[in-house]
């Protein structure tokens, strides 16, 4: 880590000090000049006069006279709209032009200046010497690294904190990032103290102070990009016990690795440029030298990210992810070379857009994904504990919130865009700025409010993962309250997402300056007009309601209405769904279903017949029915859904071939429908057990003599008494199926 952290110093002051000995060095500009000439750009007017002139600057070039003259004439505007286009395409090009023309007219005096930074660093470091200076900065980076490891021995309470949360919890998981996140900020610290502190007690020069200390602080970053990414990403190398598990985003070993290892060394070479690039200007470096050397540091940080791209892990090894792996690298390369041509062309407006359309959107799908990764459910071992989807949905939108707002502003920094002039300015741009500004916080509040909105019905409609795992045998019956829910609830999400929409579309036009009033007040009229040419649609959203008011049916219920029965599946405005038992779907406007027979509401009673023989003990049949009840109502598979146990309620009629004893159960509706089989089954063996005779239905032929002039002996049975039996038994059936009907 030493050498990770030195390396760009060494560099650094290397940079500094270089130069060609047998250059011959400008006169020096003296340093009470140069501090009067820093003095000077910080006030507060000349800031103001400089950045005014650049709006002047900018607002003239590429614009014609005819739109100078007059810039708020529409009409004018609009006659050289074509003619400002090529202006501006024009322009574009010539500060392209300009820009390459500064590079090459700039490289044969780079030696030149560098002379001169070396010869303002070795006249105050002439007492100590340029290779004492390195020493003591090495020093001054192991004295930082020395009170960051006592502070790691000094903290072993807290990691032993840290590892004791539970990592199958939701909250534990959150409770581990955010511990390792404040301690990484307190080796941080340590070693910020450790290292600057250090240096800060020894008397040196001014220039080599500022020198030693913007390079010390480019360390302490690189150090703390180091720790916070090793805090989010849990590498290998920290021989964590299950990280995949406990990290803030859902990786792997290889990619987390592969990310831990670039992206401190990516960071730490830009810290090193961005240190070196605020001390060269006061060392003698000009705006051209800058653009120069800027080059050289943008081809290397490129280097660096494509390096980093390429040498990415895969994810699998089939050839589809192959193929997108690749695709999506070749992508990431086009990319970062076109934000390189357009940095180093001078483009600097459209060089910070394309940044923020790549980085902004991949900062919002990461803060998703890390935030559903670590609020996920919990293992079954600890009963599957969750996190309230709504403070998930605060806390995921609040963050993407706070990134958009956060690029805004930086954009609108980066453009030279003052708030408070957009507030008092009257021209075009500025209001259309400003009017923008105000649609993307609409569509946030929008899309926040809509977000808490559809967290809360989804939590009421038991959308979320339950907090106990229950199996099938011990499933809960269905709360009535809660199929209530499922019917108004998503009814009632659809409303308010037309609400949400609406209003947020009316707040938008009138950001714009457009008057929503007449906008709303036409809208009202047809909307009248509309109600009356389709009274058959108001007629069906109106009885639709009223069922609804009723609690007529629910979703999951069955009913009958006419000649259309089945489960109601969902529902719209107008119409609703049912689909039968035998898998046709019927879709049924509200206003044709009048009277509704619903078949799965509180409780059903279901009576059927047993015939036994006309010898048979009722009294005794009717304790083995009643004791067979008792049995299935106490079957862990029917014991939730028995209201009353099977039981007879007497002799129903005198049969044709037997006593029909009538029998009946009570159970709650869509939950027992196999308990007449079982039923059936078990009387059957307990009336074999206890010879009790289940008749059916023969036939008896008497009155024919035999061959031997025998007298009411059974007849030879021919085919055609075979039919005539076989059409006796299908008439009889055909009988009792249409009486049960």
């Amino acid at each position: 880590m030493l050498v990770l952290i030195a390396r760009p110093l060494v560099v650094g002051i290397a940079l500094l000090l270089a130069g060609q000995a047998q250059a011959q060095a400008p006169a020096a500009v003296p340093p009470e000049r140069v501090k009067q000439l820093f003095e000077l750009l910080d006030d507060a007017s000349v800031k103001a006069w400089v950045a005014e002139q650049r709006n002047q600057e900018a607002g003239s070039v590429g614009a014609p006279a005819e739109a100078r003259a007059s810039p708020n004439d529409g009409a004018s505007g609009a006659a050289a709209a074509p003619g400002q286009m090529n202006t501006m395409a024009s322009s574009t090009l010539d500060r392209i032009k300009h820009h390459i023309e500064r590079i090459v007219r700039t490289l044969p005096l780079l030696p030149g200046q560098f002379a001169r930074v070396r010869a303002e660093t070795m006249k105050d470091m002439s007492s100590k010497g340029s290779v004492s200076v390195l020493i003591l900065i090495a020093m001054f980076i192991a004295a930082g690294l020395a009170l960051t490891w006592a502070t790691y021995k000094f903290t072993r309470p807290f990691r032993l904190w840290i590892i004791a949360q539970p990592r199958d919890t939701p909250v534990g998981r959150a409770k581990k990032i955010g511990g390792r996140t404040l301690y990484s900020s307190i080796l941080i610290v340590s070693f910020a103290l450790g290292s600057a502190g250090a240096f800060m007690m020894f008397d040196w020069p001014m220039l080599i102070r500022e020198i030693v200390l913007t390079f010390l602080m480019a360390a302490v970053v690189t150090w703390g990009i180091r720790m916070y990414v090793m805090a989010m990403l849990v590498p290998s190398f920290m021989n964590v016990a299950n990280a995949i598990e406990v990290r803030a985003l859902p990786i792997t070993n290889e990619a987390a690795d592969h990310w831990s290892y670039w992206l401190p060394r990516i960071v730490g070479v830009f810290a090193f440029f961005a240190a070196a690039f605020i001390l060269l200007p006061g060392l003698g470096i000009d705006q051209d030298g800058m653009t120069v050397l800027a080059l050289g540091a943008d081809f290397v940080l490129l280097l660096l990210l494509l390096l980093a791209i390429w040498r990415r892990p895969r994810t699998q090894r089939d050839g589809a992810r192959h193929s997108g792996h690749t695709g999506a690298t070749w992508l990431l390369t086009a990319y970062f070379v076109v934000l390189f041509l357009q940095r180093n062309a001078g483009l600097y407006t459209i060089f910070w857009f394309t940044c923020a359309a790549f980085f902004l959107p991949l900062a919002i799908v990461l803060a998703q994904r890390s935030v559903n990764f670590v609020l996920r459910p919990g293992s079954e071992d600890a009963g599957r504990p969750t996190i309230p989807a709504v403070m998930i949905a605060v806390i995921d939108r609040g963050i993407r919130m706070i990134f958009i707002l956060a690029a805004a502003y930086f954009l609108a920094r980066v453009w030279g865009l003052n708030m408070q002039s957009m507030q008092e300015g009257n021209a075009t741009a500025t209001f259309i700025l400003r009017s923008l500004i105000n649609v993307m916080v609409i569509v946030l509040a929008a899309d926040f409010a809509w977000s808490i909105i559809k967290a809360l019905i989804e939590r009421k409609l038991g959308i979320e993962t339950p907090h106990p795992v229950i199996s099938d045998e011990e499933a809960p019956i269905p709360d009535p309250q809660q199929a209530r829910l499922r019917t108004l609830l998503p009814i009632l999400q659809n409303m308010l997402l037309a609400l949400i929409i609406v209003m947020a579309v009316l707040m938008m036009l009138a950001s714009l300056g457009i008057q929503i009033g007449p906008l709303i007040a036409g809208a009202g009229v047809v909307g009248v007009a509309v109600g009356f040419g389709a009274q058959t649609v108001v007629k069906d959203v109106i009885s639709g309601v009223f069922f609804l008011l009723d609690d007529a049916f629910r979703v999951g219920e069955y009913i009958s209405s006419g000649s259309y029965r089945g489960t109601v599946e969902s529902f719209s405005l107008r119409s609703v769904k049912l689909r039968h038992h035998r898998g046709p779907l019927f879709t049924i406007p509200f206003g044709e279903l009048g009277a509704v027979q619903n078949q799965s509401r509180d409780w059903v009673t279901d009576k059927f017949n047993i015939t036994v023989g006309y010898d048979t003990d009722v009294d005794f049949a009717r304790k083995l029915i009643k004791r067979i009840g008792l049995e299935l109502a106490e079957d862990p598979e029917f014991k939730h859904w028995v209201i009353e146990p099977i039981k007879m309620q007497g002799v129903q009629e005198f049969g044709e071939y037997g006593i029909v004893l009538r029998v009946k159960v009570t159970t709650r509706p869509g939950g027992a429908f196999s308990m007449k089989g079982k039923f059936y089954l078990r009387l059957r063996q307990a009336f074999k057990e206890q010879g009790i005779e289940l008749p059916f239905p023969t036939v008896h032929v008497q009155g024919l003599e035999n061959a031997n002039g025998a007298e009411n002996a059974p007849a030879e049975i021919t085919p055609e008494l075979k039919m005539a039996v076989a059409q006796s038994h299908t008439n009889r059936r055909r009988k009792k199926a249409s009486t049960t009907a």
